[in-house]
């Protein structure tokens, strides 16, 4: 697979040796330091195909929209209530819709033309944010109204994840789906950090309501890409005639069976549930890194993570064309665990900085090999349904870890909660690598 995305070896010099040209090592060293460049670099191969570079172009816009509105949603809750705890109340209203119509969506996905699906949903998104912008421009102060929105907007996106992520698989062959992940994932996390701190900078000058209406605006650059896309209708008969909720369950029977796609989605339980500490970033910001300034402190936790994410995306093509994927998603999650003790141990924020963008770097060789696999392993009909279980892991291991580590650090110190849970992320990864052989081995 390596050797097929290199550049053709030049022959010319076996045709000039009577009369080589005096400066022939020059280009020869420039395709040398090119292809050097592109061994670590993002790999774009997946963007020379017209239909995934219309579905990622529009993952630009939306990531960083959908990161607006994520941060006015809460933004506004607080601002009628004064109260964090009803923040958190509307965070956990929206999981229930999120997983119900993830796992549902997923089922969909795989009985019905993709491209359709995408459309309606992403309409679905962007008239949500249309009545989010209009609650807020006539000042209806509603936190009832705020709930049932977020829980409207979460099941759209529910049923829109799984079929965009199943659709990478019919838009670019099995060798590029890791860098098509990487590119994807890249553009979330730079989404993470640029649209909050875009957010911040907004909401003085144009107001919280707006957030929402360019929200609005970018999906409709989504549905303008999507509407691009050829159709992507279920390739068997079978997938078209299986329904409901029946689906689903088969879909978790067929994760049963085929013991690589169980293993990759426990892999990812171990990493988030043990070792995200991310509920006790405040606890560290307001004690441990008290002297480096609380707000600062506080801000730099919670963007390492997207922002080593990111660096990792960039710098794809280091792994992106590895074959051993399951390899790489146990290398992945060993060094977040790694990382996340790291951080436990950590007096110093710079250091903690460091060690939370190392963890960053990790979760995307993770996200990207994890992908791959779900992608590769899967057979068409049942990648919907794949998907959907996967979006309700990557929703709902956080969460969970929030409760974790806020009731360990609570009892033992927050520094032993952090360090270990990331020990135990090693440990637990080490004993599910040894003992079922699956996923070390999987490979394309």
């Amino acid at each position: 697979m390596y050797e097929a995305v290199r550049k053709p070896v030049d022959t010319s010099e076996s045709t000039t040796d009577d009369k080589p040209a005096p400066d022939d090592g020059a280009p020869d060293e420039q395709e040398r330091q090119s292809k050097g460049w592109r061994r670590w670099a993002m790999d774009t191969r997946p963007l020379r195909r017209p239909a995934f570079r219309r579905l990622w172009s529009s993952t630009i816009v939306t990531s960083v929209g959908s990161q607006l509105t994520a941060v006015a949603v809460p933004k506004q809750i607080y601002d009628i209530t004064h109260s964090s705890a009803w923040v958190g109340y509307a965070s956990l209203a929206g999981l229930l819709p999120l997983t119900v119509f993830a796992l549902w969506g997923g089922a969909i996905a795989d009985r019905m033309d993709r491209r359709k699906l995408l459309l309606l949903t992403n309409l679905g998104l962007a008239v949500t944010s249309v009545l989010f912008w209009v609650q807020a421009a006539i000042g209806l102060d509603s936190v009832l109204t705020l709930v049932v929105l977020l829980a409207l907007q979460q099941a759209f996106f529910g049923l829109n994840s799984p079929a965009r992520s199943a659709s990478i698989a019919r838009l670019v062959p099995p060798e590029e789906l890791p860098a098509a992940n990487a590119l994807g994932s890249t553009v979330m996390q730079t989404g993470l950090v640029a649209g909050p701190l875009l957010a911040g900078a907004l909401i003085p000058v144009i107001g919280l309501s707006e957030l929402y209406l360019i929200d609005a605006l970018a999906l409709c650059v989504t549905l303008w890409a999507v509407a691009r896309l050829p159709a992507m209708p279920p390739l068997t008969a079978a997938a078209k005639a299986t329904t409901g909720w029946q689906s689903v369950a088969e879909g978790f029977r067929y994760i049963s069976v085929h013991k690589v796609l169980l293993l990759s989605f426990l892999a990812d339980i171990i990493a988030m549930v043990f070792g995200m500490p991310r509920a006790l970033f405040p606890q560290l910001a307001a004690q441990t890194y008290a002297p480096y300034g609380e707000g600062l402190a506080l801000g730099l936790l919670f963007a390492a993570i997207p922002i080593g994410a990111v660096l990792g995306g960039l710098m794809s093509g280091t792994f992106s064309r590895a074959r051993r994927h399951g390899l790489m998603v146990i290398a992945a999650v060993i060094a977040w665990g790694a990382a996340v003790t790291g951080l436990g141990l950590s007096t110093n924020l710079w250091v903690a900085v460091a060690f939370l963008a190392a963890a960053g770097v990790a979760d995307m060789v993770s996200m990207v090999f994890r992908g791959a696999i779900l992608l590769s392993a899967a057979t068409d009909e049942m990648r919907g349904r794949m998907q959907g279980v996967f979006t309700v892991v990557v929703a709902g291991g956080p969460r969970l870890a929030d409760v974790l580590h806020g009731t360990v650090g609570s009892a033992a110190g927050v520094r032993a909660a952090i360090a270990g849970g990331g020990l135990m992320v090693i440990a637990a990864t080490l004993v599910l690598a040894l003992a079922t052989p699956a996923l070390r081995e999987y490979r394309i």
